[in-house]
């Protein structure tokens, strides 16, 4: 078992920990912008969405440049959409919570921030494209796996993960096909699932599957009641999964605790 850290050096790891959420935060804006598309994420370099020019470094700082410019290019002046800054604090935050729940765990920490940022570029591209690019859903599933070997939840509980989870939704997709002679939702959910049991395990795929629907049926139902859309109008399911994972990817153990909790004599 790890030493736990010092108050100090608690404090320090964290901040260390939001700032590199910062910076993470600012490539995966490229990776979500980039990989529906089948771009590459390396070259050519970060550029202005409308004029294609370039960006140069001091103006490529996480939510600094952003404000500093007004959100607007430097070259063209174009306004720069708010999903940049926003997703580099929102990377920064869940950075930090992932930091603060497993601080002296440092093989559990590095694996939790892996699946926050794969499940952030995920969230981006299914709400933007409702696209979720096999090369996030199929390389964390195998990353997840091969995390599991060294460090929780285990190889068996990983594995064990992953088939339920993309059995789970196989299953689902395959009834409302039969029921409704149209598909509820794509492989890339079933492969997301997958990948998500690869890095928590069997047991969490539960825990997820329950919020994730959760959230999506209060979503359905609010945009039913405002917009007036059907049921058969589709939401970026992986949205809610990306939601569901990151919570129980947090606090998922201690909810689990809790709810067999209640059942003991």
């Amino acid at each position: 078992m790890m030493p736990r850290m010092a108050p100090t050096q608690t404090i320090v790891a964290i901040a260390l920990l939001g700032l590199c959420g910062l910076m993470v935060g600012s490539f995966l804006n490229v990776c979500i912008a980039r990989l529906p598309e089948g771009e590459s994420i390396v070259r050519p370099r970060s550029r202005c969405p409308q004029c294609r020019t370039p960006i140069r470094w001091f103006d490529n700082i996480p939510v600094v440049s952003y404000v500093v410019l007004g959100g607007r290019c430097r070259a063209c002046r174009a306004r720069i959409g708010l999903q940049y800054p926003v997703v580099e604090l929102l990377t920064a935050v869940a950075f930090v919570v992932q930091g603060l729940a497993f601080v002296d765990q440092p093989m559990l920490l590095a694996s939790r921030l892996v699946l926050t940022a794969l499940l952030i570029v995920l969230f981006g591209t299914d709400i933007e494209t409702e696209r979720l690019p096999d090369i996030l859903t199929l390389s964390g599933l195998a990353a997840g796996l091969a995390w599991s070997i060294f460090g929780p939840p285990g190889l068996e509980d990983s594995l064990l993960g992953a088939a339920l989870g993309a059995g789970i939704l196989l299953a689902i997709r395959w009834l409302w096909f039969w029921w409704k002679g149209v598909d509820g939702m794509g492989l890339g959910d079933v492969k997301m699932l997958a990948m998500i049991g690869a890095f928590l395990g069997w047991q969490q795929i539960w825990v997820v599957l329950f919020f994730a629907s959760l959230a999506g049926a209060v979503v359905g139902v609010s945009l039913m009641a405002l917009r007036g859309r059907s049921l058969q109008s589709r939401l970026p399911f992986g949205t809610f999964l990306a939601l569901a994972a990151f919570a129980a990817s947090v606090w998922g153990e201690t909810l689990r605790a809790w709810y067999a909790s209640l059942y003991r004599t």
